[in-house]
């Protein structure tokens, strides 16, 4: 008798294991088309992508939490390479290692790389056309948006305050003013927090 709730128990885990797209093949397919879906649907791409992946990863599918989604930025923007690939990789290794690591790559990568052909085909074609060139002052700004959104809520989650927003601000003015290499502020950035960690913040 005990066998067979145990059974049963073990058949209810792997159906709620699949309907939230964490169990069998399905993850892979829902992975893939999840950032599929982020890649085609987000003007701007990079940063612009932070709350569309935000909102599909952390809110609707609940593949990570919020506290892993602000180290996981992060860790993609301290890598090489293009950031919300770098994003998606992480997603789909923490999901599934490399199979579904590659999955949410392609998925992030296939709807730029046909959009991009396309309009290299076509390209003198479409920037002749006034309805075109329209469309993309109209995008710009929105695009501003959908950076400015994100960029708000992550400096919530990373608990900037009065005490340490001097931080951003100096490394903005670094970056944009002096032209500051962003590789030497990470390691500067790593650095100091490391030195923080141990010999100030034991004593507070």
């Amino acid at each position: 008798m005990s066998d067979n709730k145990n059974k049963e128990l073990n058949n209810t885990s792997l159906s709620s294991s699949a309907s939230n797209g964490r169990g069998g093949l399905a993850i892979y397919w829902n992975a893939f088309k999840t950032f599929f879906k982020i890649g085609a649907f987000t003007l701007g791409g990079g940063y612009a992508m932070i709350s569309i992946i935000e909102n599909e990863v952390v809110e609707r599918k609940k593949w990570i939490s919020k506290e892993e989604f602000v180290d996981l930025i992060a860790m993609a923007q301290s890598c090489p390479g293009v950031f919300a690939v770098n994003i998606s990789i992480f997603v789909g290794y923490k999901l599934r290692k490399t199979p579904g690591a590659l999955c949410t790559s392609l998925g992030a990568v296939l709807p730029s790389f046909l959009m991009i052909l396309l309009v290299a085909l076509f390209f003198h074609q479409f920037m002749d056309l006034a309805w075109v060139e329209a469309m993309f002052r109209g995008i710009r700004p929105a695009v501003v948006a959908l950076i400015a959104v994100p960029t708000f809520n992550l400096a919530k989650r990373a608990k900037i305050n009065l005490a340490n927003c001097w931080i951003p601000i100096v490394t903005a003015l670094l970056i944009a003013y002096l032209g500051v290499n962003p590789i030497y502020i990470l390691i500067a950035a790593v650095a100091g927090g490391y030195l923080y960690g141990k010999f100030i913040a034991p004593t507070e």
